[in-house]
């Protein structure tokens, strides 16, 4: 068996290895190492993925004009989607523009690290390693967890959190635990567990019928037949991936924003 990218093939008359979770595990082969320490694969794409993100909007906003350019024109229309569609719609007129950049920086970082699974030659979805995604919903969770408390206090902000409007007291036993459990313990897990799941899936599902494929001719028969068609069915999961990628960043940076519009609401 040989491993390309992350991705376990069967060699000619060898038994078929299907993929797994050996097959996000770059810490074998490290990249290089820096010291004691090992660069691998996924954090390279993570460094990778926020340059990128600089050098667009850096690009578009380095020769501002009143006539806008073409790579002008295509940061502004980025900047605005994130900004009306998520910022203004989701936070509210009042307080989305101090929290533009972060959405905005967000939604295209997990954009490009998820794209990375449609690229030639990586091949990989960063936020496939599960490590990763739940850094990012840490993130997450400590900025409206602070926008929260700033701005009612921390006995405030839990009461607003915890205690539903309109709840008789005799409720409050049940429903403060499940309250606390939900929108403070709960809510980064899923964040992370939602982005994480949907790339794992994603990428295992074109592992297995791209190197099923491959099995199935080698065993020659039916497998001429069973093969190809695999192979078609890997390349109508890849294109459908690609919305997949595009929705996983849209939707966990709109949660972000209704987290924050939630930590800012005088009521809950």
């Amino acid at each position: 068996m040989t491993t390309t990218f992350g991705i376990a093939m069967a060699e000619s008359g060898d038994e078929f290895v299907p993929p797994g979770p050996n097959s996000f595990d770059f810490s074998a082969v490290p990249l290089f190492h820096l010291g004691e320490y090992a660069v691998t694969k996924p954090l390279v794409q993570l460094l990778l993925g926020g340059l990128v993100v600089f050098l667009f909007f850096y690009a578009a906003t380095r020769r501002v004009s009143l006539v806008p350019g073409r790579m002008q024109f295509a940061g502004e229309s980025a900047y605005g989607m994130v900004r009306n569609s998520i910022g203004r719609d989701i936070i509210g007129s009042h307080d989305f523009q101090r929290f533009v950049p972060y959405l905005v920086t967000l939604f295209f970082f997990i954009l490009v690290n998820n794209v990375m699974a449609s690229v030639p030659l990586v091949q990989f979805p960063t936020f496939s390693r599960a490590s990763m995604a739940y850094a990012l919903a840490a993130l997450s969770w400590v900025i409206y967890n602070a926008v929260g408390i700033k701005k009612h206090g921390l006995l405030g902000y839990l009461k607003l959190q915890t205690v539903p409007s309109g709840v008789t007291p005799l409720m409050y036993p049940l429903l403060v635990p499940l309250e606390f459990f939900s929108n403070i313990v709960v809510r980064p897990v899923t964040l992370a567990l939602r982005l994480f799941a949907n790339m794992f899936a994603g990428h295992l599902l074109l592992i297995l019928f791209t190197t099923g494929g491959l099995y199935l001719i080698e065993q020659g028969g039916i497998g001429y037949v069973a093969g190809p068609l695999a192979w078609v069915l890997a390349i109508a999961i890849a294109f459908l991936e690609l919305l997949v990628q595009f929705l996983q960043a849209y939707v966990f940076t709109l949660l972000n924003a209704m987290y924050i519009s939630g930590a800012l609401a005088d009521e809950h």
